[in-house]
């Protein structure tokens, strides 16, 4: 199948601001586009790019004083099938995983697995198999929080998730995360596009989307403890320890946001080769 996604974003900055963007597809999908995945600003500046220490591109740039907006829309390619299940083996040992795996395993910002490890090992030691673990972990967020955008919060982290119940999809990632990271299974925080395909349309208004990424028998699977199914057309933007590594914008100075809008959705095929 073709997915169209992309966004339009708009921020209004008092004074001249350095500017950070993280909102190109990961170059690991770069190989399924089928248009450029171009980030436009208006007015039009001058933008470089680079990749980060995570493998993700950034988009560097200057804003002047003013009302900037930022536009996208790309088509991608998707095999339109759910979401691979990992086989239920035991885990890797830690002494066997790759060394750049590691850095996973380790509390981060927002995933401070240091708090949280008795209580893991209290509530999911007993699972055996590195995928029944991962599901607990993910069965348990999935009823722990209630998902709410009036109560995200941004400085909420996986201890607080735990002891609030409540937030947005990057408080259910974090959570388990840190959840896996303390049962030893490496974990990574992704962003991206995620429509919805294949499953009833949510009338809210579309968002980017955070779920995470396990280290199990020697590849990376995903998983969302927000929705805890297989979906259709995942489309990532960005991988790293927590939501502080994929930040979709940084500012260096006052940005404020005046409009912010995500379209992801199946192109119609006939429609697309016309």
């Amino acid at each position: 199948m073709l997915i169209q996604a992309g966004f339009d974003i708009a921020f209004q900055c008092p004074a001249r601001t350095p500017m950070l963007l993280q909102l190109n597809v990961h170059p690991s999908r770069e190989a399924d586009l089928r248009s450029a995945d171009l980030v436009t600003a208006r007015p039009n500046l001058p933008m470089t790019s680079y990749m980060d220490l995570y493998g993700n591109r950034v988009t560097r740039l200057d804003v002047p004083p003013g009302l900037v907006s930022f536009h996208n829309r790309l088509v991608i390619y998707d095999s339109g099938e759910p979401e691979l299940t990992p086989p239920d083996t035991e885990l890797t040992p830690v002494v066997g995983l790759p060394d750049d795996v590691l850095i996973y395993l380790i509390s981060s910002r927002y995933c401070d697995s240091d708090k949280l490890s008795d209580f893991a090992w209290a509530n999911f030691g007993g699972i055996n198999g590195g995928y029944r673990r991962v599901q607990a972990i993910c069965d348990f967020v999935h009823e722990k929080i209630r998902f709410s955008y009036p109560h995200a919060r941004s400085t909420r982290c996986a201890s607080d998730s735990l002891h609030e119940g409540i937030g947005v999809c990057r408080d259910f990632a974090h959570l388990a995360i840190a959840l896996c990271r303390c049962m030893n299974v490496p974990a990574r925080y992704c962003t991206g596009y995620l429509g919805d395909i294949g499953v009833p349309r949510d009338p809210a208004p579309m968002d980017f989307s955070a779920w995470f990424e396990v280290y199990l028998h020697g590849r990376w699977y995903t998983f969302d403890a927000r929705h805890n199914h297989p979906r259709i057309g995942r489309v990532v933007i960005g991988r790293g320890r927590d939501a502080a590594d994929v930040p979709i914008s940084t500012a260096f100075g006052t940005a404020n946001l005046v409009r912010f809008e995500v379209v992801t959705r199946e192109l119609d095929q006939q429609r697309a080769s016309a």
